[in-house]
């Protein structure tokens, strides 16, 4: 064992885990490697804890076996949060009366593996080596959740390729549940056009061109496409607040630095798209380009505006025509406003919570609570997605 995690270390069946800041994590050169294979690499998870810090305290789990070596560094966060942000109306507002008089009612302290501001992963390849790190989290959260107070473990927003993995928690004291999931979709076409008359039904063409013909007596729309928003920070950061607030389920805030940092940290991998009318930007979309795809991650515009000239569709339009044209075969974007993504023949892409209350009495009831909690089945067009059942 190194000098690294002789500071409380946390035994597991494979070795040690130890809770590390980002400082002391600089003197693990293994930390470099980490995510190397995703599109937001170990450079995403230093940006975030750096600008998104407000309301989150990020750490990570230096895991190493028996011989002293990391084989792994597992991110993790503590957040303060309301467990019944995904319930419907009437369960808000029968707990609203009792906050009058308790504030806190249901707001609990979490610890959450992942990224606060994207989908989770774990940092290795292979079934073996992931398996091997399921093993060491799960002997480490309960202890780390102790540690800082945590009421709840929460591995976030899991893509469903690591239900294998994960398997270790499903099968004993944790519940596993649907996240809001990021949707999908195959492009192997040579323009926007040739997509919408191959993949599109006939109706939703004829739609879609009756929304973009309306463009035509507009004053007509610029698109610029830069990987650093620096410049013009002041001016997309009130759009991306007017959707960010108009959303009914929300998380991560950005702030203007996490947009110019990103850009800056990460320039090989970033795009911003930004759309003038004018001369002045009235919509804009962070897009993340790795192995063949284009993630559209957060999307900024102007209301009214957007809703009269239907924006989000021209968004939609511009960043899959420049993504075929740049080599790109997938589309992939966040989660919410799924009607028009079924209607576009996107495909859903599941992502999984595991959950489990700390104490081992409370444990067993509260997972009874959680299919009520969990947010998708209160959404009815998720099931109408073609692989909804993989949810």
């Amino acid at each position: 064992m190194t000098s690294l995690c002789q500071a409380d270390p946390i035994k597991t069946p494979h070795g040690w885990a130890v809770a590390v800041s980002a400082a002391e994590l600089k003197s693990v050169a293994e930390w470099q490697s980490c995510f190397a294979t995703q599109r937001k690499d170990h450079r995403y998870y230093e940006l975030v804890e750096q600008t998104l810090a407000d309301g989150f305290e990020h750490h990570y789990l230096v895991l190493q076996d028996h011989e002293g070596k990391v084989r792994a560094v597992q991110p993790f966060f503590l957040v303060q949060q309301d467990i019944l942000a995904g319930v419907g109306e009437v369960v808000r507002k029968a707990v609203g009366q009792v906050r009058r008089l308790f504030p806190g009612f249901l707001k609990v302290r979490i610890l959450m593996v992942g990224c606060s501001a994207g989908e989770g992963h774990l940092s290795a390849n292979g079934a073996e080596e992931m398996r091997w790190i399921a093993e060491s989290l799960h002997a480490a959260l309960e202890v780390q959740a102790r540690r800082t107070g945590a009421t709840l473990v929460v591995l976030k927003e899991f893509p469903r390729s690591y239900r294998a993995a994960l398997s270790t928690f499903a099968d004993k004291d944790y519940t596993r549940i649907p996240s809001m999931p990021m949707v999908q979709l195959d492009i192997p076409f040579s323009s926007f056009e040739e997509y919408l008359s191959k993949k599109v039904s006939k109706v939703m063409r004829h739609n879609l061109r009756r929304k973009f013909k309306k463009l035509a007596s507009a004053p007509p729309l610029e698109l610029q496409v830069v990987p650093d928003v620096t410049p013009f920070v002041d001016e997309v950061h009130p759009l991306y607040l007017q959707v960010f607030q108009r959303s009914k389920m929300t998380f991560e805030k950005l702030t203007k630095e996490y947009l110019c940092r990103l850009g800056q940290t990460m320039p090989d991998r970033t795009r911003f798209f930004i759309w003038r009318q004018n001369g002045r930007i009235v919509a804009f979309s962070v897009c993340i380009v790795h192995d063949g795809a284009i993630y559209d991650e957060y999307l900024g515009l102007e209301y009214p505006l957007a809703l009269d000239l239907h924006l989000y569709f021209v968004t939609l339009r511009d960043i899959i025509q420049w993504a075929v044209t740049n080599g790109c075969t997938r589309y992939c974007s966040s989660a919410l406003n799924y009607d028009p993504k079924l209607h576009l023949k996107c495909e859903l892409a599941p992502l999984d919570l595991y959950v489990r209350h700390r104490s081992a009495w409370i444990n067993p009831f509260f997972r009874r609570l959680l299919p009520i909690l969990e947010p998708t089945h209160r959404d009815p067009v998720l099931r109408k997605f073609p692989n909804a059942h993989e949810l």
